[in-house]
């Protein structure tokens, strides 16, 4: 029931995949690069914990962005459509912990996961 979303080669995904499998949960893992970003989930996801929580302003994507597509993120759809289309501008890992409508996570923080994961495992 737990999928984790993102891309392989980024530290905190790899962190929480290990972490994950460290803690015997069994997850599915969703690869932006390879299967691209669900544009139904990214909507849920946006519409749950908002732009701000999802759209990594810090990373090398988005500074790689000239000032005309970084200013498209000043809307929800702009935002949506630069995250659909540059997978790297989503924070990661996005974590649902019992399928669709159920808990997100974003990032990784052991304490807070301890915590899903148990409502997972209770689900």
């Amino acid at each position: 029931m737990i999928t984790l979303y993102g891309i392989p080669n980024c530290d905190a995904v790899k962190k929480s995949r290990a972490w994950l499998s460290s803690q015997g949960l069994h997850h599915t893992f969703h690869d932006f690069k390879k299967q691209g970003v669900p544009q139904d989930r990214l909507q849920g996801w946006v519409k749950a914990l908002g732009v701000d929580t999802l759209l990594n302003r810090r990373g090398t994507t988005w500074r790689q962005l000239d000032a005309q597509t970084q200013a498209q993120a000043q809307n929800e759809a702009g935002a949506q459509h630069l995250m659909q289309t540059h997978a790297s501008l989503i924070k990661r890992p996005v974590v649902e912990w019992t399928g669709r409508g159920g808990p997100l996570t974003v990032g990784f923080d052991a304490d807070t996961w301890l915590r899903m994961a148990e409502q997972a495992h209770e689900a």
